[in-house]
């Protein structure tokens, strides 16, 4: 039975950034070489370091307006890519690269209340994700972010 399900930046959300480009704080868009892996966070796939060209944009994965809706950089393809399809697990390629993609889970309540943090470690993402939905009842949903640079990777809901 499956626990939950990835919830990535959405296509359309990224095709209306790129045919603005400007993100929705009003910044104007950047497009450079990936010079990090990222993950793009439409397709939840590292970038080729050199050889993809990437969007920066400020971006906010939070539907409401209080203390605990943080925006910040993310990183999308320049070029239309696909959303991550395998919802039911964890992006494959982020979780084997423990050393370029370290992360925490951080996860709110109904009123978007930063309720619960957790560093995954040499975890396994998939279980810990589960684990968290099956003991901390107060958890909506919760958001994997990169644990050194504290950016935003996707959304992750209770199924």
């Amino acid at each position: 039975m499956k626990k939950f399900k990835i919830v990535p930046v959405t296509k359309e959300f990224a095709n209306k950034i790129r045919k603005t480009n400007i993100d929705n704080f009003g910044n104007q868009v950047y497009e450079q070489p990936a010079s990090g892996k990222g993950p793009c966070r439409i397709s939840l796939k590292p970038f080729k370091v050199g050889e993809d060209i990437r969007l920066v944009l400020a971006y906010s994965p939070f539907s409401q307006n209080n203390a605990f809706n943080q925006s910040g950089p993310i990183f999308i393809h320049k070029n239309e890519v696909e959303e991550y399809s395998d919802i039911y697990n964890f992006p494959p390629e982020i979780k084997a690269d423990k050393e370029n993609f370290p992360l925490s889970l951080i996860g709110y309540n109904k009123e978007q209340k930063m309720i619960f943090t957790k560093l995954v470690g040499d975890n396994d993402v998939d279980q810990l994700i589960s684990e968290i939905f099956e003991t901390e009842k107060d958890v909506e949903y919760l958001h994997a972010r990169n644990s050194e640079a504290c950016c935003f990777i996707c959304k992750i809901e209770r199924v």
